[in-house]
């Protein structure tokens, strides 16, 4: 069964240690109760109000657990969900830690944008969830934002650079699209004027952030790529700036188009494909393509009809037959 152990540091920090099971952790009342220092009675009114307020769902959050030595009745086992939400609502010494460590968490989540655990992600030696947070790191660094800030910083060590240039910006594009090239055989513009298509579902993006997808998507490459060629590209993106980071750390003397011979040299030596030219398509010619074919899609999704909406309206023409046939009669 889980167990959860809070516990203050010697400098002062409260730490929470939980042993899972099935990626969540169970205590019955008695539990919490030991673990919040509160009595029973109000880790149960507690668990009432959170289920009365609609806040959680027994459901989904409880379960019934059978016969102990000490009760022929099963035991109400409670979520990690509810044993959280108690902990924020007990008054108690242990609430009050638990709520300053869970803060603490929570600034550093807002302002940050990620809170890590390091001692459970050393501890665990690894495990599905440290890969789960390298694929996540991959692939935020391989996000054009991101990747061409990284690009940049790695410009700003070279001897020539100058940040008014327009050169940089010339060779970050240079870079992305023989990373896409080594990865599917196409430049970026050249994958969305291939792959932008009003027909198909979503418009041929495979990534986007809501329902559908709206127009700031469909010009980007990345959107359109298949599992596979995202989990290529993102490795090739995050091996190709560890490389260049490892150089620059070492303080080895670059110019900014000595990159482009770097860049060409891991392809390489990964067996990648290198891309000497330019590419077929521009990214005005991808971006028009890409544009136009989401003005199709939007008015086709406009025109459709959801489910609902279609028996709404079967509904609708069921009751008209019904009235004509009455008025005939």
């Amino acid at each position: 069964m889980s167990d959860i152990v809070m516990y203050q540091t010697e400098d002062g920090l409260t730490k929470i240690e939980v042993e899972f099971e099935n990626d969540t952790a169970w205590l019955n009342v008695d539990q919490m109760s030991e673990l919040f220092q509160k009595a029973k009675s109000t880790v149960r009114e507690h668990i009432l109000n959170i289920y009365e307020e609609g806040e959680l769902s027994p459901d989904d959050t409880m379960r019934k657990i059978g016969n102990s030595d000490f009760s022929t009745k099963p035991t109400n086992f409670y979520s990690l969900d509810v044993i959280i939400s108690v902990g924020y609502r007990v008054k108690s010494i242990r609430g009050t830690q638990f709520r300053i460590w869970a803060n603490g968490v929570l600034k550093e989540y807002l302002r940050k944008g990620f809170a890590m655990n390091d001692d459970l992600l050393k501890q665990a030696g690894g495990g599905g969830y440290f890969k789960e947070l390298l694929e996540r790191i991959r692939d935020i660094r391989s996000s054009e934002k991101v990747f061409y800030r990284q690009i940049l910083d790695l410009f700003a060590t070279s001897e020539d650079y100058n940040a008014n240039s327009p050169e940089a910006a010339k060779l970050f594009k240079v870079i992305q699209n023989k990373m896409h090239w080594a990865t599917h055989g196409h430049t970026a513009s050249e994958l969305i004027f291939e792959r932008a298509d009003s027909n198909k579902p979503f418009m041929g993006l495979t990534t986007f952030k809501g329902k559908r997808p709206i127009k700031s998507e469909v010009d980007i490459a990345k959107n359109y790529l298949t599992e596979q060629e995202l989990g290529v590209l993102n490795r090739l993106v995050s091996a190709y700036l560890d490389l260049a980071e490892i150089k620059a750390l070492r303080g080895e003397k670059m110019k900014m188009r000595d990159w482009l011979v770097q860049i060409d040299a891991f392809l390489t030596m990964t067996r990648s494909e290198v891309l000497n030219s330019a590419g077929t398509v521009s990214q005005i010619e991808a971006q028009a393509k890409a544009e136009a074919e989401y003005i199709k899609y939007k008015n086709k999704s406009i025109d459709e009809l959801t489910a609902v909406e279609r028996d709404f309206l079967l509904s609708l023409k069921q009751t008209q037959k019904k009235l004509e046939n009455k008025t005939k009669k």
